[in-house]
């Protein structure tokens, strides 16, 4: 769709919602009448910053039913976090939403090349998590044949691939790294799985991952992005150029804003502030993701939907030592250069024993001479300090097999200091 009609029917969409969303949810249309903004105020794209913002603390503030903007029986499911922190967020869709959440998933399995005759096996976990469901009700809107393992059991996994002929995986990096190990515990090679396509989600990995986990499976890797806030998993995701994540903007206004709120021009980093325009059951105008991007210019695909950057990075993942901020991209961006250094990395940030010196610890799996090790580590921690302006960390190299290993989504970057 052209850029001009793309916008025009933005604008269609977000009056609808900004105006259900005022008539039908008591929290909005006090936030609005405290911003003095009336839905009529709304006619376009350029006035989506008249709208005031939403957090993740509205979610839990309002838990269970109270951001809805339908009739509750007209919620035909809901996905939840873990709660961990406190009450769980919750939300909830119609028989639309999921309708149209299938729709962009599958949209996102197109361009990655997925066809009806491929077979996808789903490894992220079901239930409240958005992972599972999301990529099953995408392949099955799709047409491919999906098989539903979930997380774990992983000789199992390899078993099903051999003996179904799976062609797509899908799930996080952590757990492909996972399923490349115990092939390796079976004498089984990786690449003779014949898996074609990898999607992976829920996780920021850097390039240089993307180029290691292609070299062991032989594969083509895909960063799928999402958030259970904006439906779950595949509200956008790179092409086959592989030169940042489409927005699926028919679907929703992407915006990338600095820290006082202001637009961030083209390259700049920010924070992604999301507002879905089709959904239906609870719409958050405004969401203030945590994930930090840019905006990049045009695709040389052709699609006209704008591409942001890979996220490398949340608000919350950083960790600041010493008055520098320390995101995960940054690290594993230099340690996967390196084919001695493996893809099993962790970071930590700790204080000294007499509480008066913060340290950054990283440990990384890697294999090799002394020689070659000691060569290697030299130029990491002049890269490494390089990029955290700076700030020498701690760099050991451990052996392979030492670290622990994730089947689910890994924080690598660690604050030991709390």
């Amino acid at each position: 769709m052209p850029r001009k009609e793309l916008e025009e029917l933005q604008g269609k969409r977000l009056r609808a919602t900004v105006k259900r969303v005022y008539e039908n949810n008591a929290f909005y249309r006090r936030k609005f009448d405290e911003a003095g903004v009336r839905p009529d105020d709304i006619r376009g794209v350029e006035d989506i910053r008249k709208l005031p913002f939403t957090e993740k603390t509205d979610l839990r503030d309002n838990y269970p039913y109270g951001l809805l903007s339908v009739p509750r029986n007209e919620i035909v499911r809901m996905h939840a976090s873990s709660g961990t922190t406190g009450k769980p967020t919750v939300v909830f869709y119609t028989k639309n939403d999921i309708r149209t959440w299938a729709q962009m998933f599958a949209r996102c399995l197109r361009i990655a090349g997925v066809t009806k005759d491929d077979v996808f096996q789903v490894t992220p976990g079901y239930g409240l998590f958005t992972g599972g469901l999301g990529f099953h009700y995408g392949g099955e809107e799709l047409g491919c044949m999906v098989i539903p393992m979930g997380p774990g059991d992983t000789r199992k996994q390899i078993e099903v691939m051999q003996d179904f002929g799976t062609t797509v995986l899908g799930g996080t990096v952590t757990y492909s790294l996972r399923i490349a190990e115990v092939c390796g515990e079976l004498g089984i090679d990786p690449k003779s799985l014949g898996l074609r396509v990898g999607i992976f989600g829920a996780e920021h990995w850097s390039d240089g991952m993307r180029d290691k986990i292609e070299g062991i499976f032989g594969f083509e890797a895909f960063d799928i992005y999402g958030m259970s806030e904006m439906f779950g998993p595949g509200i956008g995701q790179d092409c086959q150029e592989h030169e940042g994540i489409h927005i699926w903007e028919d679907h929703f206004i992407l915006e990338v804003l600095d820290k006082n709120g202001e637009p961030c021009s083209e390259g700049e980093r920010g924070e992604i502030v999301l507002t879905p325009i089709t959904k239906e059951g609870m719409p958050l105008l405004r969401y203030k993701t945590r994930d930090l991007s840019r905006l990049l210019g045009e695709c040389s695909c052709g699609m006209t939907h704008r591409l942001i950057d890979r996220v490398n990075g949340r608000t919350d993942d950083m960790v600041i030592v010493r008055g520098v901020n320390v995101f995960p991209g940054q690290i594993e961006s230099a340690l996967m250069k390196y084919p001695q250094v493996g893809p099993e990395w962790y970071a930590y940030a700790y204080r000294n024993e007499f509480g008066s010196m913060d340290h950054l610890q990283i440990k990384v799996e890697a294999n090799g001479t002394t020689k070659e090790l000691l060569k290697i580590r030299d130029e990491l921690l002049r890269e490494l300090t390089s990029t955290l302006m700076g700030l020498k960390p701690e760099l050991v190299f451990v052996p392979v097999g030492t670290l622990p290993r994730q089947e689910k989504k890994t924080r690598r970057l660690i604050d030991q200091r709390k």
